[in-house]
């Protein structure tokens, strides 16, 4: 069964975790809910909605604390976020978010290489089928 979606700031929670490794309600409500203006238990909201959401798994270490941590790797769940933002945003055209590209003003020539790969990518699978 395919994972729920995850909104912004809970992107932004699992890229910090995956970032900080295992770490406590409280550390995380220091290190990344605080800069961001956000309390402790809001903090501990997103962190159980994600765990609810089946994207971070706790465990509990010494003294009682659980300690959150990912059960997915980065890449999959902005992959994820993505395929959710084309279909229920876009509804499935990726046309608005390349033509949203093409007006960058900044784009490495990493970028623009990967770009170009992807493209030659999906020309060659369009040729085999």
């Amino acid at each position: 069964m395919a994972k729920k979606t995850v909104g912004d700031q809970e992107l932004a929670l699992l890229q910090h975790l995956a970032e900080a490794g295992p770490s406590s309600v409280g550390e995380v409500a220091a290190t990344f809910g605080e800069p961001r203006g956000l309390a402790r238990s809001t903090v501990l909201t997103m962190m159980e909605r994600l765990r609810a959401k089946s994207y971070l798994r706790r465990s509990q270490s010494g003294g009682g604390v659980f300690r959150y941590a990912p059960t997915t790797q980065q890449d999959e769940v902005v992959h994820s976020a993505i395929g959710s933002f084309v279909e229920k945003t876009l509804q499935g055209s990726v046309s608005p978010f390349v033509a949203w590209m093409s007006e960058r003003k900044e784009v490495s020539a990493d970028e623009l290489a990967e770009l170009e790969a992807l493209v030659a990518t999906l020309q060659s699978k369009r040729r085999e089928s």
